[in-house]
């Protein structure tokens, strides 16, 4: 997916030797996410905390702010379901953390979106976690609107695959616009998409300049975005009013046939999006 849209954030490339497509590897430029420890059973209170080791095998310490922050964590289940997008804090020795406790059993994918100090590009590295209990997946069929804490939010636009397309995202509530929608990590709306299958993960951004604190808007955020193959993506969009962050999802097939892109590495043809990762 086309991303950074918004003014003055530009898309990071992703390295030579890392995967073509974010967030279906633990390891990208010789970083590596570790394993994740996290409670292992639904209802159980704890931490969800995890390290990355750098080239020399040492835990990094020094991040990039982007997005306002050091680390962007997706934390998600196999099946779409239970989203969220969340910040862990990290310590003098490297490990980042947070409390947790799952509401729901599964297996689940850890997105980190970084940028190591010195590197010359954001990654976005990814593992699995496992919560015991019974395991009700959702089939998640395609759907535009979505009701959440009293905002109804609707998608408009398709999906294409390895062509450019806008969408744009409407909020509501009680029936009327919703124009008071505030920045939120320097942006009035985030959009991230998972690739049905594999998770593979997309990031985009509003197209348009980058708000101004104490500015808003609304009720529309308009994005530019390119499928990298054929299929259905789950989309989830996060958007702040009243200090609230408030999280809407989607899934959405992609419309026509895939269009061969260059790989911007190679100079090859290729019909998956390189570089997409990072807030």
């Amino acid at each position: 997916m086309d991303q950074h849209g918004t003014g003055g954030h530009k898309a990071a490339s992703a390295s030579t030797d890392g995967p073509t497509t974010p967030g279906v590897a633990v390891e990208q430029g010789g970083y590596v996410l570790q394993e994740v420890s996290a409670p292992g059973v639904v209802g159980q209170a704890g931490q969800l905390s995890f390290t990355f080791s750098g080239l020399d095998g040492m835990p990094v310490t020094d991040f990039e702010t982007e997005h306002e922050k050091d680390l962007h964590l997706i934390v998600v289940r196999s099946d779409g379901t239970q989203f969220r997008h969340v910040h862990p804090v990290m310590d003098p020795a490297g490990r980042w953390s947070l409390p947790w406790q799952w509401k729901a059993a599964g297996t689940y994918r850890i997105f980190a979106d970084i940028k190591p100090g010195g590197s010359t590009a954001g990654m976005t590295l990814t593992r699995t976690v496992d919560v015991a209990g019974t395991f009700d997946p959702e089939a998640l069929a395609p759907v535009t609107t979505d009701e959440i804490d009293g905002f109804q939010v609707s998608l408009n636009g398709d999906l294409s695959a390895g062509s450019s397309s806008a969408l744009t995202v409407i909020v509501t509530r009680d029936g009327k616009p919703v124009t008071s929608l505030e920045p939120y990590l320097a942006a009035y709306g985030h959009l991230v998409a998972l690739r049905d299958g594999d998770l593979a993960y997309l990031h985009v951004h509003p197209e348009g300049a980058e708000p101004v604190k104490g500015e808003v808007s609304g009720p529309d955020v308009q994005f530019a975005t390119t499928a990298p193959t054929p299929g259905r993506y789950y989309l989830y969009f996060d958007f702040q009013v009243d200090a609230q962050v408030h999280s809407a999802r989607f899934v959405l097939d992609t419309t026509g046939p895939a269009q061969t892109i260059p790989d911007r590495n190679t100079g090859a043809d290729s019909n998956v999006d390189d570089g997409h990762s990072g807030h």
